[in-house]
């Protein structure tokens, strides 16, 4: 692959546009792709092999959970997994924020794509979440309501 092509993974694709689709498995893997780019070059010091294997884990966890969320065994089960990838986004944030505060990798541009697509991509699941929530509560209260309508007739 050009390596110009792969410092940025390709975006998800908007559905504002007809004919193109919105792929979040993958803008994941190009999240996971570009963390696994970024700690390779983090400092082989004591601290630096330290955030890349906690950034490691956390940036790439999203990807691999986010497969498990699409074949469910439950609405619990799905929202379960679904708050997985959301804590998995947020530490990673938190160890690309310190890799910026401790100065490390000022010239590499993918950093720069990693803290935005973060944040874009705890939205996501933020909402996503919120959602399936809602869902969940009102299929538990739409038994409730029927038997209510039933019993005031």
């Amino acid at each position: 692959m050009n390596p110009e092509l792969k410092q940025f993974p390709k975006r998800a694709l908007s559905t504002n546009r007809p004919g193109e689709k919105y792929d979040l498995e993958e803008r994941l893997l190009g999240f996971a792709s570009t963390v696994i780019d970024v700690t390779e070059k983090l400092p082989n010091t004591r601290s630096g092999n330290h955030i890349a294997g906690q950034l490691l884990r956390s940036g790439t966890s999203p990807y691999g959970n986010h497969g498990e969320a699409q074949a469910p065994e439950s609405a619990d089960d799905f929202i379960h997994k679904m708050k997985i990838c959301l804590k998995e986004l947020r530490e990673a944030r938190r160890w690309l924020r310190l890799v910026v505060r401790q100065n490390w990798l000022q010239a590499e541009p993918r950093l720069k794509f990693l803290l935005g697509e973060s944040e874009e991509l705890i939205r996501i699941f933020k909402a996503s979440v919120q959602t399936a929530e809602r869902s969940r509560l009102a299929k538990k209260r739409a038994p409730l309501a029927s038997i209510h309508v039933v019993n005031s007739q």
